[in-house]
């Protein structure tokens, strides 16, 4: 899967191979992976909710100088299946530049092999938090070229 980041390329790939049972146990092991949010952003100031999400989530995308993105994610954890979307994420696009993750497939999920684990509900929230990311990466370079004209 050379259209992605190797990390989420990788986690992409053990998801797809793995028996039904095995998936929803990945998904609780990276549902406990999501990094805690630094002080400035624990109100959520700064960063975008994302509606589709059943549940609160908020995330944030930004661009540094050398084209590598940060992200942070936030939702709570009673919400497992929607964390581990900010897992897979956060864990897969750690270092990725912005170029690779606006690669990034929309069906990430479904090439996981999601769809036959979790509802179709949770599988539009997960594709609503990559496209948001996304968007947010779009406007983050269009801005930063602006500056540099």
């Amino acid at each position: 899967m050379s259209d992605m980041p190797p990390k989420l390329a990788e986690i992409v790939d053990e998801f797809a191979s793995a028996p039904r049972e095995v998936v929803l146990e990945m998904l609780l092991e990276f549902s406990d992976a999501v990094p805690p949010l630094p002080e400035e952003l624990r109100g959520h100031e700064g960063m975008e909710q994302v509606p589709e999400c059943q549940t609160q989530f908020f995330l944030r995308a930004e661009v540094h100088g050398d084209d590598t993105v940060q992200t942070w994610f936030d939702c709570p954890p009673e919400a497992p299946t929607t964390r581990a979307f900010a897992g897979i994420l956060a864990e897969g696009l750690e270092g990725a530049k912005a170029t690779e993750i606006l690669a990034v497939p929309d069906d990430l999920y479904a090439r996981m092999g999601l769809a036959t684990a979790i509802s179709p509900l949770r599988i539009r929230g997960g594709t609503a938090i990559l496209a948001r990311l996304k968007r947010q990466i779009r406007d983050h370079t269009a801005g930063n070229a602006e500056s540099r004209v």
